[in-house]
């Protein structure tokens, strides 16, 4: 039997290793570690739980995988790890999983899930396409945490061009700004405001007063010079289907250009509502920007003033104290280790009140100290004994949070089950090339003007366009060469010429990379794949579908009945029953057969012939122990 060796598993953690000094930020990574330990272990003396014990080699290389890349291992990637005795190997493997491709897309798809992110938008052609494309090379470039929130809340301009298309997380929610807002405050600050759009929340501190001021650090959004295509846009609204394929067209420019740029710095003041119902203000009156909590910030409510938005996102990151590093800091324990230091995840709670009030203002310092590399802190966290603790089946002593005590089981997100199956079927999904901002131009549904225009282009000229006059004179030059097929303009044509890549809901490729959110039709969607209505909705409950889709769907088709899928690669070679059992065993659940799971297993093979392999391949994917994380 070919043997595997762990360096296999080190090639892709080279670019960390070309960092300026890997040896020294290791170490400093593996302190970090150590101080989390030691703050755990005295929780424990306090609370007077035994250590757990140290889990074995199989379960931790599962769960390092679907915790840090979202995914099982490949039978190989098992194997290379399972196979060799290095006393280091938990870190190295560790290295290799952060620097890995497959990081960027797990974190890819939590990104998405909490900014409610989709392709497309509800009641327009206007698309989220270059915002997602924002958000997944911020997230592959790991964009420190900070930053990335600042230039969301700040971002302003053209929503196709590289530098402004963070823009999309305000327009994603046009026409509805209170509602951004309180959801701003719920991610990034966890502080819960929803309620206080309609009245003073009576079971926290925040009045409805206190959430107009804070709305008016981002009131008076606008669109980039919209209001010289109006007139246009009336007079074809009104006679659409006269217009016909003219008015198709006008529509790329209302909602793909004008509708996904943003204008309006954020003026600072606002007017409350005609409902409004309390004594300190009348309705109709202006009230200035005021920051709820942390160093406070204010604007005057006598005038507009300008750049409200990135005052707002210089508060979040900078002037809330110890809440923006904690929240972010607790999203990523709760990521790791399974479960929230304090829960929920989106209702900050203050260190000194936490189960462990010195461990907590630790992970903040950690966070704040490590610059936001979530990453880094992410590193630091399954370097630690605490993230290597053996399962523990009982719920937490600690009602509100963690216990610490062992990692409690949950089931797979469905993202989680279809990389893994993906894996099973295909192989390392990594390997596949990332889906690619698609910036043709649609007519219809197909595209248009294909290398000689994209909408970066498009957008960029429409945007400048000054007067009325100069909107419908380009509108009738725009017309004129989609119908003849010309169009070539100014920009870089090798650019406009580069390969897009993109696929449908049929690849068989990583869940961050396909169509988002999944049509209901799709196996994500069946398991529980957030429609990114609202924050982090997606869910895990079980549903009988599930059952019939295991049962009969992609696994039938694409592993019990595919002899061509990867997972079977593992067999070749193997020449008895015993070794063929163990080897599916190590491709599927990571770990080797039990004594008597073996004896089951051959029997199966002796008594079903050609298709026991399969039934042991179908009944391993639909066990609790696949879907479910220890």
């Amino acid at each position: 039997m070919k043997r595997f060796t762990f360096a296999l598993l080190l090639i892709p953690c080279l670019a960390w290793a070309q960092q300026a000094d890997p040896a020294k930020e290791l170490e400093t990574y593996k302190k970090a570690a150590l101080s989390i330990d030691q703050a755990v272990a005295s929780f424990y003396r306090l609370k007077k739980l035994p250590v757990p014990q140290v889990t074995d080699d199989a379960t931790f290389l599962r769960r390092a995988f679907l915790v840090s890349v979202g995914r099982i291992p490949t039978a190989e990637e098992a194997r290379a790890f399972l196979e060799i005795n290095e006393p280091k190997k938990r870190e190295e493997l560790v290295a290799y999983l952060l620097n890995s491709k497959g990081y960027s897309s797990h974190m890819t798809n939590w990104a998405f899930d909490l900014l409610r992110l989709t392709d497309g938008r509800t009641g327009t052609s206007a698309s989220n396409e270059p915002y997602r494309n924002w958000v997944r090379t911020a997230i592959d470039k790991n964009m420190p945490w900070n930053q990335f929130v600042n230039t969301l809340l700040s971002a302003e301009g053209d929503g196709w061009a590289t530098d402004t298309a963070a823009v999309g997380y305000y327009t994603r929610d046009r026409g509805m700004p209170l509602d951004n807002i309180a959801n701003s405050m719920r991610i990034f600050l966890g502080s819960r405001m929803e309620c206080a759009q309609c009245h003073d929340d009576p079971f926290g501190k925040t009045e409805r007063h206190n959430f107009y001021e804070l709305a008016a650090f981002t009131n008076g959004q606008d669109t980039v010079n919209q209001k010289y295509m109006q007139p246009m846009w009336d007079e074809m609204r009104e006679d659409r289907r006269a217009m016909g394929q003219d008015y198709n067209i006008a529509q790329i420019l209302w909602d793909k250009v004008y509708g996904m740029s943003l204008s309006g710095s954020g003026n600072g003041r606002i007017g409350l509502p005609s409902d409004y119902q309390y004594r300190d203000a009348q309705p109709g009156e202006m009230v200035g920007a005021k920051t709820p909590f942390g160093k406070g910030v204010r604007m005057s409510e006598k005038k507009d003033e300008k750049e409200g938005r990135k005052q707002l996102a210089e508060w979040v990151t900078t002037k809330t104290g110890e809440q923006f590093a904690s929240v972010i800091a607790n999203r990523m324990w709760r990521r790791v280790m399974g479960k929230g230091f304090y829960e929920p995840v989106d209702e900050y709670i203050a260190s000194k009140d936490t189960q462990s009030p010195e461990l907590m203002a630790f992970l903040a310092q950690t966070m704040a100290g490590l610059n936001y590399d979530l990453r880094a802190f992410q590193h630091v966290l399954l370097l630690t004994k605490t993230f290597q603790f053996a399962t523990n089946p009982n719920a937490s002593t600690v009602e509100t949070g963690d216990d610490f005590h062992g990692r409690k089981i949950e089931r797979l997100s469905a993202e989680q089950i279809w990389d893994s199956l993906i894996t099973l079927a295909s192989g390392n999904p990594d390997k596949m090339p990332m889906r690619t901002l698609d910036d043709r131009i649609y007519l219809n549904g197909r595209p248009v003007l294909v290398g000689k225009k994209n909408m970066s282009q498009l957008s960029k000229e429409v945007l400048a366009l000054k007067s009325e006059k100069e909107v419908r004179d380009y509108f009738a030059q725009f017309v004129s060469d989609i119908k003849s097929g010309g169009g070539g303009g100014k920009g870089d044509s090798m650019m406009m010429m580069n390969e897009v890549r993109t696929y449908n809901n049929d690849a068989q490729v990583r869940a961050s990379e396909l169509p988002s959110p999944a049509p209901r039709s799709h196996f994500l969607y069946l398991f529980g794949q957030s429609e990114r209505d609202v924050v982090e909705a997606a869910s895990r409950e079980p549903n009988v579908g599930q059952v019939l889709s295991l049962m009969n769907g992609f696994v039938q088709r694409q592993l019990v009945n595919n002899p061509k899928a990867h997972l079977y690669k593992s067999l070749e070679g193997a020449t008895t029953d015993e070794e063929k059992v163990r080897r599916i065993y190590v491709a599927i659940l990571n770990r080797p057969p039990t004594k008597e799971e073996m004896g089951w297993m051959v029997d199966e093979m002796k008594t079903s012939g050609p298709s026991g392999i399969g039934n042991i391949v179908s009944a391993l994917v639909m066990s609790s122990e696949f879907l479910f994380l220890q």
